[in-house]
């Protein structure tokens, strides 16, 4: 299994503005066939290292992975994410 995670500091980090984020990304679940499990925690931590939102996504394997990044939804999903989003880190890794 491959394990995904994304952290995304928001130009507006609103609750409100996090929960649309989170919604959208939610919405990947169904849409993407090799996405097994999705996951996206808001932060609550009040500190300048913080960044706003957390997506943890699982795929069977490095292939899938690939698949997922150039998936036509995806890619809808991401380019709403830049326009919405500071910085993001990422960090890929098997289990």
């Amino acid at each position: 299994m491959v394990k995904h995670i994304v952290f995304f500091k928001l130009t507006d980090n609103s609750d409100k503005n996090k929960e649309l984020v989170k919604k959208k990304l939610l919405s990947l679940q169904g849409e993407v066939e090799v996405l097994q499990n999705i996951e996206v925690g808001l932060n609550f931590a009040d500190e300048d290292r913080a960044y706003d939102i957390a997506l943890l996504t699982d795929f069977n394997d490095e292939e899938d992975l690939k698949t997922y990044a150039v998936h036509p939804y995806h890619l809808e999903v991401v380019a709403y994410i830049k326009k919405v989003a500071l910085s993001s880190k990422v960090v890929d890794f098997k289990y």
